[in-house]
């Protein structure tokens, strides 16, 4: 985070993120638990509460939410690794002042934890403290969480030899390859299929209103296009980009199709 004054101190964080509606997470990881550590937190959050421009008003400002995972305990003599600050007032906690909240996990004690409730959130943190012994210790099916399971891919490469990861380099691009191609493919048969479409419109136009015969045709064309698609395996997404129609429309289709 670059300082508004030059010459003041700069500071970079782990990972630091928006959401849409404009609130930032700061995410720090930490081997060792330090006072020192805490301080640096709290300036790197009041630092990224503070962005906002010079003529904005004080209005704008979004919350920040500070999320510290340490791999030492430093809450000795309770068993909750979960612990959330906000600012509140002394004698009434109920009253608090909204902007900024800490929140700091200590991993050791995630160990300890029951899986009885599998939710992503305690999955996540799971991850983060037992990453080697994940897939042979817990019998879970980790590739129904998408996100974790892309992780746990990820980390493999980083043990991976040379020959390994250029293998691996190679083989994904390959499957990028493949997909352009769909994508190209499906893209101009989209766009020939839309002048069909409104030639099509214009033909029925004339006995039923030409505006109303290009939509059915265009349409028409469209709904092909996503079938085709999702059958040659591409994501909602991708069909998104390729035939310009919203997500919500392309299931839609897909639902009225009953593929989803």
């Amino acid at each position: 985070m670059v300082p508004t004054i030059p010459g003041l101190r700069f500071t970079i964080v782990d990972v630091r993120c928006k959401d849409k509606s404009g609130r930032q997470f700061i995410v720090e990881m930490q081997m060792l638990w330090t006072d020192s550590f805490q301080s640096r937190v709290l300036l790197n959050a009041s630092k990224a509460y503070e962005t906002i421009g010079k003529r904005q008003t004080f209005h704008l400002l979004q919350p920040v939410y500070a999320l510290s995972l340490v791999n030492q305990n430093y809450v000795l003599d309770s068993d909750r690794y979960f612990h959330h600050y906000q600012i509140v007032a002394v004698n009434e906690p109920d009253l608090q002042i909204k902007g900024l909240e800490f929140i700091f996990i200590e991993l050791q004690k995630v160990k300890a934890l029951s899986l009885k409730e599998k939710a992503p959130g305690r999955l996540w943190l799971l991850f983060l403290s037992e990453s080697e012994q994940l897939i042979e210790q817990f019998s879970i099916d980790w590739k129904k969480y998408p996100e974790i399971w892309e992780a746990m891919e990820l980390l493999k490469e980083t043990s991976y030899t040379k020959e390994e990861l250029e293998s691996h380099g190679r083989y994904w691009d390959s499957v990028s390859a493949q997909k352009s191609f769909i994508a190209d493919s499906l893209r101009k048969g989209f766009q020939q299929g839309l002048e069909e479409g409104k030639v099509e419109g214009r033909v029925v136009g004339r006995v039923v209103g030409r505006e109303e015969g290009r939509e059915k045709g265009i349409e028409e064309t469209q709904e092909k296009t996503v079938l085709r698609a999702f059958q040659k395996g591409m994501c909602i997404e991708e069909i998104s980009g390729i035939t310009e129609l919203s997500v919500e429309e392309v299931k839609t289709i897909l639902l009225k199709n009953s593929l989803l």
